[in-house]
């Protein structure tokens, strides 16, 4: 029994029940060529992360996709379907942590007899740069965004993952191309996890670069590389080692401080006083990746502890629910916290 979608003129979804209710077989086509493409992926990617992560058979040929599973599974891959489609025609481009974000929602929601793929997701905040369009993917990214919206100086910590760094670099070069700040300074404390860098040569950029790749990573996602260049090269961007902040006031500009779980407590309360007039200040990192000496203080946990109930501060908790990379890093992540919560008597199988 075919049944038809006039709301919205984009796809007809066929279901035949086959067997005893065992499994369903759903077939839907796109009426644009060109988006049921985007819409399965390159060499259907999107499809395959669908399939793994919902347990049903997805195969495309050319605007239809023909869905076989449980009943259950397979509404829910036709969900995720209509609802990444209904983003395509708005104009939004697709990349994994959208599809990941929409699989995660349609098994967040309860079984719906009527189903609005327009209203399937949530109205997340979004962040409009001249590139590129970035939005909130979890509800964790959304009260992100939020705070950065609202408050001068916000602490984003979580687990790796999570679009810290991402939406905080995002949010600067938003203020910067608005006008709203005349400069982007970057900083990051040069403690290496674990390892022994050793003596870097070159000038203080190319010192600093390999702490900072993945913050140039995300400022190249978000600019022009001609614009990122000139930026760097006139001092609108700024590269600024933690070491060589102190006397420094930074006014009208957005301050990034990434990985800040590995500043000690008088680094943190350093850096937290150069925030000058119409500025912004972003910290970021993963208290649970603290790379200082033995028995050194955080100054990213003592700050978020100190400064809890001071107006006009954001923090903003990530959890594994919001990890937007590879759907193992979730997995990965989760086990992780699990393990830290678990007793050390019991991890190593002692009663």
């Amino acid at each position: 029994m075919a049944r038809s979608r006039p709301d919205n003129g984009s796809l007809v979804r066929s279901p035949e029940v086959i067997g005893e209710g065992a499994a369903t077989q759903i077939v839907m086509a796109f009426d644009d060529n060109r988006l049921a493409s985007a819409l399965f992926g390159q060499y259907g990617q999107n499809l395959a992360s669908i399939e793994r992560r919902l347990g049903v058979v997805a195969d495309s040929r050319g605007n239809q996709v023909t869905i076989e599973g449980s009943r259950e599974a397979c509404e829910q891959a036709s969900r995720v379907l209509e609802s990444l489609y209904e983003q395509l025609k708005r104009g939004h481009d697709l990349v994994p942590g959208d599809v990941e974000g929409a699989i995660r929602l349609v098994i967040s929601q309860a079984s719906l007899f009527d189903f609005d793929p327009a209203a399937a997701r949530p109205n997340f905040e979004e962040i409009n740069l001249r590139k590129r369009l970035v939005r909130a993917r979890t509800a964790g990214q959304d009260a992100y965004v939020r705070a950065l919206k609202r408050c001068p100086l916000v602490f984003g910590t979580g687990p790796a993952g999570t679009g810290k760094t991402w939406l905080a670099v995002a949010y600067a070069v938003q203020l910067f191309e608005r006008k709203e700040v005349d400069r982007i300074i970057l900083s990051r404390p040069a403690v290496e996890a674990g390892e022994r860098l050793g003596f870097l040569p070159g000038d203080m950029r190319e010192k600093v670069d390999p702490y900072l790749r993945p913050i140039y990573d995300a400022l190249f996602d978000m600019m022009d590389a001609r614009i990122v260049e000139r930026a760097l090269q006139s001092g609108e961007i700024e590269i600024a080692p933690l070491a060589f902040m102190r006397g420094r006031t930074l006014s009208n500009a957005a301050v990034i401080l990434d990985e800040a779980q590995n500043t000690s407590a008088m680094q943190m309360k350093m850096f937290l006083t150069r925030l000058g007039e119409n500025s912004r200040m972003m910290v970021t990192g993963d208290p649970s990746q603290v790379d200082l000496p033995p028995g050194q203080t955080s100054g990213l946990s003592e700050a978020v502890r100190l400064l809890a109930n001071v107006e006009g501060i954001g923090h903003v908790v990530f959890t594994h629910e919001d990890v937007v990379r590879h759907p193992l890093v979730a997995r990965i992540v989760a086990a992780y916290e699990q393990a830290a919560a678990t007793p050390a008597h019991k991890r190593e199988g002692r009663d």
